[in-house]
């Protein structure tokens, strides 16, 4: 997910067409305090910063992304009418990874993007995916549809390991092992409360939990009855 901070709307929603346009995920903002929302609830891969804003200017933005933990380390392009070198220089040093000057070719942009999402790759703020379902294991966060979901610790780590191997199913006596650790003889019902206490956490994503009869739980996209 992409967002854009931009107060001027056409500029705002072009940008956010022809990002999704080429296969890319993308959100608008037309304040910082909007921008600050969202952002509690899901953090962007990366973030297109203008410089002039309402409530506050970009940079202030920029340094307080900069000066937070969580925030330190997103890849931001800022992307402004103020063209001097010595306002890039101030953009960069303030913490932009990337500095383009208005009006901008939107496949330079793009290009752009794709760059800095390469090189930033290796940054540790792992994410996974399963459908609408997004955790951050750095920061233990889990999101269903947006929405943040609170979990106990075994069921947050049955689901990281479910989420890790899409796909493969895992028996009751597999999930005892990995999950609780250790080998468990004869019947338990205690991975089958705990997947059905996840699915309902999960709301509608509980779906993507899916149980596979006779042997045990997988994750999949595909949602089965």
């Amino acid at each position: 997910m992409i967002y854009m901070l931009e107060d001027e709307a056409g500029i705002r929603n072009f940008v956010i067409y022809a990002l999704e346009s080429s296969g890319m995920t993308a959100k608008g903002f037309e304040t910082p305090s909007a921008l600050r929302e969202a952002m509690a609830q899901e953090l962007p891969e990366l973030l297109l910063l203008d410089r002039m804003l309402p409530e506050e200017d970009g940079l202030s933005v920029l340094k307080k992304l900069r000066s937070d933990p969580e925030t330190q380390k997103l890849p931001v392009i800022m992307l402004t009418a103020k063209d001097s070198e010595l306002d890039k220089v101030e953009g960069l040093d303030s913490g932009a990874d990337d500095y383009i000057a208005k009006p901008f070719g939107t496949l330079e942009l793009i290009s752009r993007i794709k760059a800095l999402l390469r090189r930033t790759a290796d940054i540790p703020s792992e994410k996974l995916e399963l459908g609408k379902i997004t955790v951050y294991p750095s920061k233990h966060e889990v999101f269903a549809n947006g929405s943040k979901v609170v979990l106990t610790l075994k069921e947050y780590d049955m689901l990281i390991l479910l989420m890790k191997h899409r796909g493969e199913v895992f028996s009751r006596d597999d999930l005892l092992k990995e999950i609780w650790g250790y080998d468990f003889a004869g019947e338990s019902r205690t991975v089958d409360v705990h997947i059905r206490t996840l699915r309902q956490k999960l709301g509608d994503c509980g779906d993507l939990i899916q149980t596979i009869r006779g042997v045990g739980y997988k994750a999949g996209d595909d949602i089965i009855d």
